[in-house]
C-alpha cells in the first residue's frame, strides 16, 4: 500500500487530489492534513466512510511527524485574493516554515515530494505566453507580495533541499483553475461572476476589462499534476490552459452559461494586477503528453450546479 500525504487537503484543488489520488489505486491510503483557515471540512465530508482516508487538523508551520509516507503533495496555503489579504503573515510562513518542514518530512521518509507552487511567481510579466525559464516581475513589497514572494521562497527551498539533499521533489506552476468547491466570494474572477450572475448582480470588472487570464478546468489540472508526480522532472512545469481570455470576454461567457442578464460594473484597478497572464506548456506537452481538454464554456457549465448551491437562499 503506498501511504500519500496531501497538506492542504480541505481545500479547492486539495480535496479534488485526494479524490483522484483513492480514485488511482486501491493500493493508495492518503492522510490529509489541514488547518482549516481557508479549507472546508465539507470537500472532504464524502470521504467520511472511506477507510483509506484520514484527517489530521493541523498547521504545517508546527511540526509533526505522520510516520513514514511515500509521497508527499504540499498543497497547504491561502491562495485566493481575500484570503491571502486577510492572513498575509499566515501565507508567508506557510510558504517558508512550513514548507521547510514537509520538504524534511519527505527526506526523513525518503518520500517522493511535489510542490504546488503558481503562476503568480512571475508577477505582473514582460514575457508572454510565460514561460517556465522566466524569472519574473513581482512587487517583492506590495499588497501581493505576501503570497507571491512567499511561493517564489518556497520554490528556492523545494530547489535546494534537492540540489542539496537529494529530495525527490517537483514543482508545479499553477495557473488559474475553477470548478466545483472553489471557495465561493474568495476574489477570483470565476467565483466573483458566477456568483453575481446567478443572483441577479451586476458583473464586477475592475478596470478596462482587457487584462487576460487563462482558465483551466479543475480536472484537466488535476490530471496534469498526477502525471508530473509520475514524471522525473525537477524543475517547475507550468499546467494551465493557454486559451486566453479578456474578463470581459469571461464576463461574457458567464452570462451565456448562466443566462442572466447581469450588467457590468467597473471599479478600479488592484494595485500590481497582472495585466496579461497565460502559460505555455509546451514543457507539460513534450514531457507529460498533457494538455488542457474542457473549454471554459463546457467547464463553466459543469461548475454551475456548484455555485448555485453557494447562494443565499433567498436569492436562489
Amino acid at each position: 500500500m503506498k501511504k500519500i500525504l496531501v497538506t492542504g487537503a480541505a481545500g479547492f484543488l486539495g480535496s479534488h487530489l485526494t479524490d483522484a489520488l483513492l480514485a488511482q489505486s486501491a493500493a493508495h491510503s492518503v492522510l490529509g492534513v489541514d488547518n482549516l483557515s481557508t479549507g472546508n471540512l465539507a470537500n472532504l465530508a464524502h470521504l467520511a466512510r472511506e477507510p483509506r482516508f484520514a484527517f489530521h487538523n493541523h498547521d504545517i508551520t508546527l511540526p509533526f511527524d505522520p510516520g513514514p509516507v511515500d509521497f508527499i503533495f504540499n498543497f497547504a496555503s491561502p491562495a485566493s485574493p481575500v484570503d491571502y489579504a486577510r492572513l498575509g503573515p499566515e501565507t508567508l510562513l506557510a510558504g517558508s516554515v512550513g514548507t521547510v518542514n514537509i520538504l524534511n518530512l519527505a527526506r526523513k521518509y525518503n518520500a517522493g515530494f511535489l510542490h504546488a507552487s503558481t503562476s503568480e511567481c512571475y508577477g505582473d510579466p514582460e514575457v508572454h505566453p510565460q514561460v517556465e525559464s522566466y524569472w519574473g516581475r513581482v512587487n517583492p513589497i506590495g499588497p501581493r507580495s505576501v503570497y507571491d514572494e512567499a511561493k517564489r521562497f518556497s520554490e528556492a527551498v523545494v530547489a535546494a533541499w534537492h540540489r542539496y539533499y537529494a529530495v525527490d521533489t517537483r514543482t508545479v506552476r499553477i495557473f488559474n483553475t475553477y470548478g466545483p468547491r472553489l471557495q465561493a466570494n474568495d476574489g477570483r474572477v470565476i467565483s466573483n461572476f458566477m456568483l453575481q450572475a446567478l443572483a441577479g448582480q451586476p458583473l464586477t470588472i475592475y478596470g478596462d476589462g482587457l487584462q487576460t487570464r487563462s482558465f483551466c478546468y479543475v480536472s484537466d489540472l488535476i490530471d496534469g499534476i498526477l502525471r508530473l508526480a509520475a514524471s522525473a522532472e525537477h524543475d517547475p512545469v507550468n499546467l494551465g490552459n493557454p486559451t486566453e481570455f479578456t474578463m470581459l470576454e469571461c464576463a461574457s461567457e458567464v452570462l451565456a452559461v448562466t443566462g442572466s442578464k447581469s450588467a457590468i460594473v467597473h471599479q478600479p484597478l488592484p494595485q500590481d494586477d497582472p495585466a496579461r497572464r497565460c502559460p505555455d506548456i509546451a514543457k507539460a506537452r513534450a514531457l507529460l503528453g498533457w494538455e488542457p481538454k474542457v473549454p471554459l464554456r463546457e467547464g463553466l457549465q459543469k461548475s454551475l450546479a456548484y455555485f448555485h448551491s453557494c447562494l443565499p437562499a433567498k436569492s436562489k
